[in-house]
């Protein structure tokens, strides 16, 4: 009995050595096989021809490949940072398809035809576009305020470009780093573009409302005569001034003026003027027309720049890491012109613009000496039609958050 048992042991286990039943290796084959996918970015200074090798094209497909790309695009101007994904349909190593994300609206696809062979062809990226009203309260900053008003209707970046296109509407009127108090809040009526990929972007800004103090300031987008999108406020009159507020786009403050421990000096004396905190290099603008006074060092001040404009104002820029180029005494300058890169030179502890404002010779408060008049009005043949356009787009910014109908078309 037990040579029986020890038999049939010997035979299982022979048998479990044998190789598996054929439709068992057809099935675990199978699971090897199959599409695959992954996603890649160009690397900075990397070549597309140097991409293609690194994710599996040899070099005779490389060159194939691009020899077909080569119609659309140049591999010397692709910039890094390009998206790149890649697809198999094998448990080969080598892609059969290769999709570069050229821009938003536009793909390119390289496909390996049966007999080894690469073509390619442009692809438009299609987008679904609505009409969108966000309104939201100031608790801390801008930015913020839309982060929670915004979170269900655009993802993160788009809340914060939504941000940024307001900031660079109210410029002349409002420095968003600052002027902004709690209980403020704004709504704003936009485009929003969907792709069929998912990725969110922001159109237009069609109407805009900034409440501030119990008093709301608003803007209202209209194009002139050569088709460039203009804002106006409610009565007609340009949201564009003789000064910007701000020589930095929409930065955070680190001090305001008024007095303040100097961080070096150690003693308190009056801060005449305002400090814009910012990363070293960031472009500093003009923040009107005018011809630069002086450019160069001048003591606790670091690399300083002060530019002259017209009706006895003149602007001061401290702590400079270094001008512009082709910017020095004499030299006329326009609103809105990079001048100079943020720095930490002379008495500064970290990178950071101090900015001030003289008027007559005379250090003002910058928040009280930019405080601008409103803008040139409409031409009178122009405001019958801006009063109907504006009477359209005021529901829409009482409307909820949300979806609402398109305003009617210019």
């Amino acid at each position: 009995m037990r040579a029986a048992l020890f038999a049939g042991a010997v035979v299982l286990a022979a048998l479990a050595l044998q190789s598996p039943p054929p439709k068992f290796a057809e099935r675990r084959a199978s699971a090897r096989l199959g599409p695959w996918f992954k996603s890649d970015t160009l690397d900075r200074g990397e070549s597309l021809s140097a991409l293609l090798g690194r994710i599996g094209l040899s070099d005779s497909a490389t060159a194939d490949a691009l020899d077909a790309a080569s119609e659309h695009l140049d591999d010397r101007r692709i910039p890094a940072g390009l998206s790149v994904e890649v697809r198999g349909d094998s448990n080969e190593r080598a892609p059969s398809d290769i999709l570069l994300r050229l821009s938003g609206e536009r793909r390119l696809r390289l496909v390996r035809a049966p007999d080894g062979h690469w073509t390619a062809r442009e692809e438009a990226v299609p987008w679904e576009v609505d009409t969108i009203v966000v309104h939201a309260e100031v608790r801390s900053t801008l930015y913020e305020a839309l982060d929670v008003g915004a979170a269900d209707l655009l993802s993160r970046r788009a809340r914060a470009e939504l941000a940024w296109e307001l900031a660079d509407i109210y410029e002349y009127r409002v420095d968003m780093s600052r002027d902004l108090q709690v209980g403020d809040s704004v709504r704003v009526v936009f485009e929003r573009r969907r792709s069929g990929e998912g990725e969110v972007r922001i159109g237009p800004i069609v109407a805009a409302g900034l409440e501030r103090s119990g008093k709301e300031m608003q803007a209202f987008r209209r194009l002139d005569e050569r088709g460039r999108a203009q804002f106006y406020d409610g009565e007609g009159r340009s949201m564009r001034a003789s000064f910007l507020r701000a020589p930095l786009s929409f930065r955070r403050i680190s001090s305001v003026f008024g007095m303040r421990k100097h961080p070096i000096l150690g003693i308190w004396r009056a801060h005449r003027g305002t400090d814009y905190s910012a990363a070293s290099g960031t472009p500093i603008r003009s923040i009107g027309d005018g011809t630069v006074a002086f450019a160069g060092r001048r003591s606790g001040y670091g690399n300083t720049l002060e530019i002259r404009h017209p009706n006895g104002f003149l602007s001061r820029y401290g702590h400079l890491r270094g001008f512009a180029r082709g910017v020095r005494a004499g030299t006329r300058v326009t609103m809105g012109q990079t001048v100079g890169y943020v720095g930490a030179t002379g008495l500064a502890t970290a990178p950071h613009l101090h900015f001030e404002i003289l008027v007559g010779g005379v250090q003002r408060d910058p928040r009280s000496a930019l405080r601008q008049n409103a803008g040139a009005p409409l031409a009178a043949g122009e405001r019958a039609a801006f009063d109907a356009r504006r009477t359209a787009l005021l529901p829409l910014l009482a409307a909820p958050n949300g979806p609402v109908h398109p305003p009617p078309a210019q």
